[in-house]
């Protein structure tokens, strides 16, 4: 009895190690294969690049605005303006002899533009009136205005005249001036300067001339 026992366990231990060794290399060769099997999950691709939307743009086309006139002003409506005057008839005598040798009555003539008067002077002559004593002489006489002399003026002041046939000073006028009471002081002396008058053709004549009276004040 007790040998019929012991079979079965020493049967079950001798193929102990075969079980565990199969098992091992069961195991193994899972491992294996599930190291070479590649997961890979399909991920629909998804496309991030949104479509935009495409606006077409049209050309715009500048127009000119044309001017249009303006519509003609209405005609004005004629109004009826009761006429009182009466219009007699004239009687025309067709039958009246025209006498042609009678002057005609015309309008006088227009008159004449007055001519300019000619100038009574020469401005250069054969022989220019002389100052009597010099011009030196006549500076002698300026009396230096104090007002100029306060301003500190001075210059050269230009007085035209007439020398006439007798050698006097006519209508003597300011040309060039300074100012500050030279131009009066130097158109009182000139009107007191004495010429021998200008001659032409031997004959004392009236003659434009030009004196400078200088005006200098001393330092």
């Amino acid at each position: 009895m007790r040998s019929e026992r012991k079979k079965p366990t020493s049967d079950l231990r001798k193929y102990y190690t075969v079980f565990l060794q199969l098992g091992i290399i069961a195991v193994l060769l899972l491992f294996i294969v599930a190291m070479k099997m590649e997961f890979v999950s399909e991920q629909k691709e998804v496309d991030l690049v949104e479509e935009q939307e495409v606006v077409e743009m049209e050309e715009v086309i500048q127009t000119k605005q044309k001017k249009t006139p303006p519509p003609p002003p209405k005609p004005q409506v004629p109004v009826e303006v009761p006429n009182d005057e009466i219009i007699e008839d004239q009687e025309i005598n067709l039958d009246a002899d025209m006498n042609f040798n009678e002057p005609l009555d015309m309008p006088p003539p227009p008159k004449e533009a007055e001519e300019e008067e000619e100038e009574d002077f020469f401005v250069a002559v054969e022989q220019m009136p002389e100052l009597i004593g010099g011009l030196g002489e006549l500076q002698g006489k300026i009396e230096y205005p104090e007002r100029a002399k306060r301003a500190g003026i001075d210059g050269r002041v230009i007085i035209q005249f007439i020398v006439t046939e007798q050698g006097n000073v006519e209508d003597p006028r300011v040309i060039r001036g300074i100012g500050g009471g030279c131009d009066k002081e130097a158109l009182r002396v000139v009107k007191q300067a004495k010429f021998k008058p200008g001659r032409q053709r031997g004959k004392p004549v009236r003659v434009q001339y030009s004196l400078p009276i200088i005006f200098r004040l001393q330092n």
